[in-house]
Order: C-alpha cells, then sequence, then structure tokens
C-alpha cells in the first residue's frame, strides 16, 4: 500500500514539473515582445505591429523567425499604417479599423506589378478583379473575377482592383474572418503598399520594407501577423 501511495503521488507531480520546464525554456528567451506573446501556435516566422492605443492611426511593424524556442527579430521596426479609425478587436464592415489579433497569411498574394519574388502563389490583378465587400453577397471578403466593364454580381463601395496601382502593386492577404466567414465582420484586409497616410482597415508599408517581407514569407513556416496596442498585444 505504501508503494502504491508513492507511486500515485509521484504521478500527480509530472503535470507541474512539466509545467514548470515549459516556464523555464520561455523565461531563458530574450524578453522581446514576441517572446511575451501568449500563443504563436505553430508558426516560425512573425510579424508584429504595434500601436500606441486603440485610436493611433500608425504603428511600427517588426519580422521575426523561431530560432530554438525563442524568436529572434530579423526586420524592421518600420513604421506601417493602420485604419484612419485605429484599431479593434470587434472590426465591422466599413468601420475603418485595422483588426486586432493575430492572424495568418493567405495562400495566395496579388498584384498589379509582376511577381517580385515572393515564395506565395502569385495572381497578376487585370480589369474585373475584385474583393468583395457586399456582406449579402456569398462572395463575401473572397476574390471574384467578372469579366472588366461589366457589372459585378454584388453591391459595389469601390473601384476594382486593377484600380488602385499604387496601394496594390504588390500585396499579401491576411486570413481575418475567414474561418468562417461572418457577414459583416470586414473584408479585405490586406498588407499593401503605403500611400503615405491612414488606410480604410488595412496595414501599409513602404514599397522597400514590404517587399522585404513578402519576399522573406514562407507558406511552410505557417507565418503569423500580430496587430495589437503596446496594452494588448501580448493577449494575443
Amino acid at each position: 500500500m505504501r508503494r502504491t501511495i508513492t507511486l500515485l503521488a509521484t504521478m500527480a507531480l509530472l503535470p507541474a514539473a512539466a509545467a514548470t520546464g515549459g516556464n523555464t525554456a520561455r523565461a531563458a528567451c530574450p524578453p522581446t515582445l514576441a517572446n511575451q506573446l501568449a500563443d504563436t501556435g505553430s508558426a516560425t516566422q512573425l510579424v508584429t505591429v504595434v500601436s500606441a492605443r486603440k485610436t493611433a492611426t500608425s504603428g511600427m511593424l517588426r519580422a521575426w523567425e523561431k530560432r530554438g524556442e525563442c524568436w529572434a527579430p530579423v526586420a524592421g521596426s518600420w513604421p506601417a499604417w493602420l485604419g484612419q479609425r485605429g484599431i479593434s478587436e470587434n472590426k465591422r464592415e466599413g468601420d475603418r479599423t485595422t483588426p486586432s489579433g493575430a492572424f495568418g497569411f493567405q495562400r495566395v498574394m496579388y498584384g498589379l506589378g509582376p511577381n517580385p519574388g515572393v515564395r506565395y502563389r502569385y495572381h497578376h490583378i487585370v480589369c474585373g478583379d475584385w474583393w468583395v465587400e457586399d456582406s449579402l453577397s456569398p462572395f463575401y471578403n473572397r476574390f471574384k473575377h467578372v469579366r472588366c466593364g461589366s457589372k459585378p454580381p454584388f453591391r459595389i463601395t469601390s473601384e476594382d482592383m486593377s484600380k488602385s496601382p499604387t496601394s496594390y502593386r504588390h500585396l499579401a492577404v491576411i486570413d481575418y474572418n475567414t474561418n468562417p466567414i461572418v457577414p459583416g465582420r470586414g473584408s479585405g484586409i490586406f498588407l499593401h503598399v503605403s500611400h503615405g497616410n491612414p488606410t480604410l482597415g488595412c496595414v501599409s508599408l513602404a514599397l522597400p520594407q514590404l517587399l522585404t517581407i513578402l519576399r522573406w514569407l514562407q507558406p511552410a513556416k505557417q507565418p503569423l501577423i500580430v496587430i495589437g496596442t503596446r496594452a494588448s498585444i501580448r493577449r494575443f
């Protein structure tokens, strides 16, 4: 009986020991922002975008990669533009905020310019290419091509993608509101080229810096982009 009690007591301590080991490994990492995020899952590439407060229309973007158990900086810190009304954890269609949280990137990159050497599938934007913003459409928050010059089968609130030669020269699609797609929760959240002013809800960078990020991202490394304020971002 005594042997049984001892064995049970030892087993009860195992989860605590494992948890302590994990915390010890994390504590050994440099106390940088990336190493303080709550959960980066299986990602080995990471982009962080940090603003001073929810209403700020700009923030600082930095890229990181996983080395062992720790995140190490690889690029940035660079100024990035956010939505005209800052960021929000409860984004709605048309509210001009950038969604706050942790998101992946979709498997296709887009651009009016030729493929700049990205490791994703690349779609060259042409007349008739749309990202659907109509929350009542079955194509909501999806890419849709219609014949150039024809009336789309959905309500339009902006021009087709080919009419934005600066912003959409090259872009990555942030995987927001996709699994599942919820009508009205926001659509077309991109990492795109900056105009030098706030966006309608995307994240934008100067072209040379954007190209550095787009060429660096690798789908096999399951990259994440984490967007938040200095006070909130560590929860994601």
